[in-house]
């Protein structure tokens, strides 16, 4: 018997059509690191990561391992991990059970402490033993899965380091009296953060991959409309996501065609030299911002169907990955779109 509570189709959630396509297209591309979700409270910004990761299809993994680790993925399997699956083999004397379950949404508490996110070694067991024992955290489970941090300006600088320099590489290292373990932590990293509670450091804000800014929606015809659907929800969550059923596994294969497309899209050179003329012209620092905006370009492609980057994926790009990089005054917003700064300078 199947007990889990019905989840908010994405598809039903009226308007914040950036937020939406910003998720959509990390997913697509892990390698984009992650989204930053700046704005009001109650805009279905948690909604929307549960839902997007309730669509997704199921993944594989070992019966009762910590680390997500996929049975198929080779720079998985070549991991330090692969000996203690050798071991539970060679305890049961047949192999680990693979089980297939949905992607996960791992929360990050507030309060979270750099071993609590990063993870433990025991020590004691290591000397004594001469065997690594690891105490897995939050990047461990999250592994494969999304990373939902809300209200990431809230935490510690060094912590939200962490995260975003996993987020980037792909790989969480454990080190302890010159002891270390590595597992890979290949995740899509989700920050909500409300600006009236203070902002990221410009250098954290530029590890974001892309970064959209979300309000409440401001016509009251699509007001009524979340309105009524959220109430048809509450009092029918099955029979509500029943209707919506045909448009989430749409939305669902579509972002499988994107997945398996991506890696043969192509973008001309021509298109390479407008990427840097808009990093230049807005005053970008550094060249994280043009690399995360091809790469934003070359998925929004895959998103559209198309092997091919065309002159729309790469102004699109630019109004997800640039407006939180621009070189700003002292007290200056975010938010601005980037077309209307390129046509200031």
């Amino acid at each position: 018997m199947n007990n889990t509570q019905p989840i908010y189709p994405f598809a039903a959630i009226v308007g914040q059509e950036n937020m939406k396509l910003a998720l959509i297209l990390n997913i697509i591309n892990p390698t984009l690191s992650g989204v930053l979700i700046r704005g009001e409270k109650g805009t279905a910004k948690s909604t929307a990561v549960r839902a997007l990761a309730d669509i997704l299809p199921e993944i594989e993994v070992f019966a009762g391992d910590p680390f997500q680790l996929s049975p198929s993925d080779e720079s998985d399997l070549l991991h330090a991990f692969t000996p203690v699956v050798r071991q539970k083999e060679a305890s049961q004397a047949k192999p680990v059970k693979i089980e297939k379950r949905k992607v996960k949404v791992v929360e990050l508490p507030v309060g979270a402490t750099e071993d609590r996110v990063v993870g433990t070694l025991d020590l004691e067991h290591a000397l004594k033993k001469g065997e690594k024992r690891i105490e897995p955290g939050i990047l461990a489970a999250a592994h494969r899965g999304i990373l939902y941090v809300d209200e990431v300006n809230l935490l510690d600088d060094h912590v939200v380091d962490v995260l975003l320099d996993s987020a980037a590489m792909g790989v969480n290292t454990i080190e302890r009296e010159g002891i270390s373990f590595s597992h890979p932590a290949r995740f899509t990293l989700v920050g909500t953060m409300n600006p009236e509670e203070g902002e990221l450091r410009p250098q954290l804000l530029d590890r974001f991959g892309l970064c959209v800014l979300i309000e409440g929606v401001r016509e009251p015809e699509d007001r009524v409309a979340i309105m009524e659907q959220r109430a048809a929800f509450d009092e029918d969550p099955v029979g509500f996501c029943k209707k919506w059923e045909a448009a989430s596994r749409k939305l669902g294969e579509r972002i499988e065609r994107a997945i398996a497309l991506y890696p043969e899209v192509a973008i001309e050179r021509s298109l390479l030299f407008e990427i840097a003329s808009y990093c230049l012209d807005i005053g970008v620092d550094g060249h994280r911002g043009d690399i995360i905006m091809l790469k934003t370009a070359k998925t929004l492609a895959a998103w559209h169907g198309r092997k091919k980057v065309v002159s729309a994926d790469a102004e699109a790009a630019a109004e997800l990955v640039l407006p939180h990089r621009v070189r700003r005054q002292p007290l200056q917003e975010i938010g601005e779109d980037v077309k209307s700064l390129r046509m200031k300078k």
